[in-house]
């Protein structure tokens, strides 16, 4: 039985040691799904980040969140958020109103050129997710994504100790 040249069988072994690895196996995914966000979002101010943000808005759904909230839900500074909102409500992506209870916040409400916009971006990055987890069944497709959103979840909140 011929053997592998010497670099592919090395080549082999270092793939069995990554693919075990967490931290590769989230980057590979992190940036497969980070490039597929950019592309479906590259005619956007924030690019990927404005992706985030029309997802969270629209998951939203009845309580908008304020600017604040809304930043801790997708991970970005106040300050950038800030001046992403102002270019995605420059684009009539969103709007923010004052809050009834405060009026030092603001409440960020999806309009519904950004439900257009996020609706084609979705279905852009849906493509993606498909190919990229192509090799699953449907039922470990789902098990993956509810898994992972726990582990998310847990990030989110900052329980997982650096």
């Amino acid at each position: 039985m011929p053997s592998e040249p010497r670099g592919r069988a090395s080549e082999s072994a270092k793939c069995l040691a990554l693919d075990n690895d967490l931290v590769w196996a989230i980057r590979m995914i992190s940036g497969a799904l980070r490039r597929a966000a950019a592309e479906a979002s590259e005619t956007l101010p924030g690019g990927s980040r404005a992706y985030l943000v029309l997802v969270a808005l629209a998951e939203a759904g009845d309580k908008p969140p304020t600017q604040l909230e809304l930043a801790g839900q997708v991970g970005l500074d106040r300050t950038v958020m800030t001046y992403l909102l102002d270019d995605l409500e420059g684009q009539g992506l969103l709007l923010r109103r004052p809050n009834p209870q405060d009026r030092r916040a603001r409440h960020v409400i999806l309009t519904d050129e950004g439900r257009s916009q996020l609706q084609r971006m979705r279905t852009e990055v849906a493509a993606a997710e498909a190919r990229l987890l192509g090799e699953l069944s449907e039922e470990h497709r789902a098990q993956f994504r509810v898994l992972l959103a726990r582990v998310a979840l847990t990030a989110q909140r900052g329980t997982a100790k650096p």
